[in-house]
């Protein structure tokens, strides 16, 4: 069986090294464009900020491990056309140029998301940098080394991160976004209202219900301006982070796709054409909060769904559970954990929920120290179903997210979590749980 796997990060990894500890007959290629694989992107921020000092740390695989267990692999190779009827991948070596071209009985897609970048006047300017890979992330050291004032275009999670990065570095930092709030994805606007006012306190520009209109550079090419249609930065750097398309135009066509692009697979990761498989960045995911097909580029998604392909590369044997597109973040002190539907995105995905803030303190006040925190729960009307959950704190509670991600897959209710049976011990919690008094609390407020 002749099994060939376009693409090898998050995805394409744990594509290979699940086929080949499933299936060890099988002969797999592998083409990838970089000269990497397996890089966390997640841990960009780190690396700039200086507190991962080796980027080695942010490789959990590379080329010689899965040529160790058996794959062919071809790295710096782009793969320039996938004919479905003839059953053949042709792959371009671009270091010399040669094109070759292979037959393949399973086709896996593992292609992941790029950058978007905006048609904005100016954006081909010197210093205008995304922020995506292991070299782009070199690219961004070398370049904030002599910047002083750095621009971040996106509120997003990966946007705050090197907003910290860059500010805990001395840099003077502005942070724009179209959107009116950061972090509009994940959070509501009471946890949101905290993490901006903590970034004005750091000394952050925020610029909110802002799109760059224009980047103005000097005579040399590089930028130095970005203008907004209310207001203008002065920028010595620049960095895009206004989020992230599938890449999946090899596809085009020939198989079925949202309208985001993202290819659509079943619960065993095969797409509309049984023996072409996809996961990662590329690829939808089954939305458990809604019960939709969702576009959602996280790399937990990822290796989750490459594992599978090699499950269900012969026969249907393993289904994919879905996802609740739970995440953490970590921002000066304050620790993040959301998972599921917020408010507003209930409404995107049609939804009807009710909605409880709740604060309390995660241990009893008889201890020496406690800490605050503040708390959210969306639940569907009428069958209190729970469908997501955000926390806030100084202290460490974004397990809780993973414990809701839980509740939320197993279609747990208001009234199960209420009472489910939690440990007490005062140097971690009190008789009733954060969680059981947010569930409580959620009880009372629709009633």
């Amino acid at each position: 069986m002749k099994v060939v796997v376009v693409g090898c990060t998050h995805a394409g990894t744990a594509a290979v090294k699940s086929i080949l500890e499933n299936h060890p007959e099988a002969e797999v290629t592998v083409f990838e464009r970089n000269d990497n694989i397996s890089f966390l992107s997640c841990g960009i921020a780190l690396y700039v900020g200086g507190v991962v000092k080796d980027p080695a740390g942010l490789f959990y695989s590379n080329p010689e491990e899965l040529a160790s267990l058996g794959a062919t692999v071809h790295m710096e190779h782009d793969v320039t056309k996938v004919d479905t009827d003839a059953k053949t991948v042709t792959a371009k070596n671009l270091k010399d140029n040669e094109v070759q071209t292979v037959s393949y009985d399973k086709l896996v897609m593992t292609t992941g998301s790029w950058p978007i970048i905006p048609p904005i006047k100016g954006i081909d300017s010197e210093n205008i940098l995304l922020c995506k890979n292991y070299n782009q992330a070199n690219e961004i050291i070398a370049s904030s080394t002599d910047a002083k004032r750095v621009v971040v275009v996106g509120g997003g999670y990966i946007g705050i991160e090197l907003v910290e990065a860059f500010a805990e570095t001395g840099k003077e930092v502005t942070l724009i976004d179209g959107l009116p709030r950061i972090l509009n994805k994940y959070l509501d606007k009471p946890f949101t209202d905290v993490l901006e006012e903590e970034l004005r306190q750091k000394g952050v520009k925020l610029a909110l219900g802002e799109n760059v209109s224009e980047f103005v550079a000097n005579i040399e090419g590089k930028v130095e301006t970005v203008v907004t249609p209310s207001d203008s930065f002065e920028a010595d750097l620049v960095i895009l982070c206004v989020g992230f398309k599938p890449s999946t135009d090899l596809l085009k066509d020939q198989v079925e796709m949202l309208p985001t692009g993202a290819i659509k697979v079943n619960q065993y990761m095969q797409t509309s054409n049984p023996d072409i498989f996809s996961a990662g960045d590329s690829t939808m995911v089954h939305y458990n909060p809604s019960h939709t097909e969702n576009y959602i580029p996280l790399a937990t998604n990822a290796v989750r769904q490459g594992m599978l392909v090699g499950k269900n590369l012969v026969e249907p044997t393993v289904k994919y559970r879905g996802t609740q597109g739970t995440s953490g973040l970590y921002l000066f002190g304050w620790n993040i954990g959301s998972t599921g539907l917020t408010a507003e995105s209930a409404k995107i995905n049609g939804v009807d929920v009710n909605v409880t803030v709740f604060e309390d303190n995660y241990r009893p006040e008889f201890m020496p120290t406690t800490e605050n925190i503040l708390m959210e729960i969306v639940s569907e009307k009428g069958t209190n179903r729970i469908v997501g959950a955000q926390f806030l704190s100084k202290y460490d509670i974004t397990q809780s997210a993973n414990t809701m991600s839980v509740v939320i897959q197993n279609e747990m209710t208001l009234e199960d979590l209420a009472l489910q049976d939690f440990f007490f011990q005062p140097h971690f919690d009190r008789p009733w749980n954060y969680l059981n008094l947010l569930a409580q609390a959620a009880l009372k407020n629709i009633k």
